[in-house]
């Protein structure tokens, strides 16, 4: 699963997602995990409840399960989970990424906890929908072209 962060220094969960000019992203299995990028934002990223910052971010973590951030607001928290990533707030800005990526390790070796399952779970349900719409629409694609060539009668 990707895991992203909201940081300002790679190292700790320590940045506002609306305000994040970077969010760290992992890819976490149960035998441990690997960076994958930094996705940097740029331009207005003030707390100053312009939302139109809003949707690059939401776009560019959409095939993420889970979005760790020092904090976030309702309507962010909301775009994220319309499109089934699950926004979670650090304890505290020195919450270190290293530490809670080898917890989440560590709950997916054992039995992950509701909300780790639950989280799991939209994704993977957001993931069949959209691979079987693809698949059907691809294969509804395939028959119209096969159709015209005239290959199928």
């Amino acid at each position: 699963m990707k895991i992203a962060f909201a940081t300002r220094d790679s190292v700790h969960i320590n940045a506002h997602f609306g305000s994040a000019q970077k969010v760290d992203v992992y890819d976490v299995t149960s035998a441990g995990y690997e960076f994958l990028e930094t996705i940097e934002f740029s331009g207005n990223l003030k707390e100053d409840g312009n939302e139109d910052k809003l949707t690059p971010k939401v776009a560019a973590l959409d095939d993420c399960t889970i979005v760790y951030v020092a904090a976030i607001g309702g309507s962010a928290a909301k775009r994220l989970l319309d499109v089934k990533v699950t926004p979670l707030r650090a304890e505290s800005e020195d919450d270190l990424i290293t530490d809670v990526l080898g917890k989440l390790v560590k709950m997916l070796q054992g039995s992950p906890p509701p909300w780790l399952r639950k989280a799991l779970r939209q994704r993977s349900t957001s993931f069949a929908e959209n691979s079987s719409s693809f698949v059907e629409d691809s294969f509804a694609e395939n028959i119209d072209e096969l159709e015209e060539e005239e290959i199928l009668v």
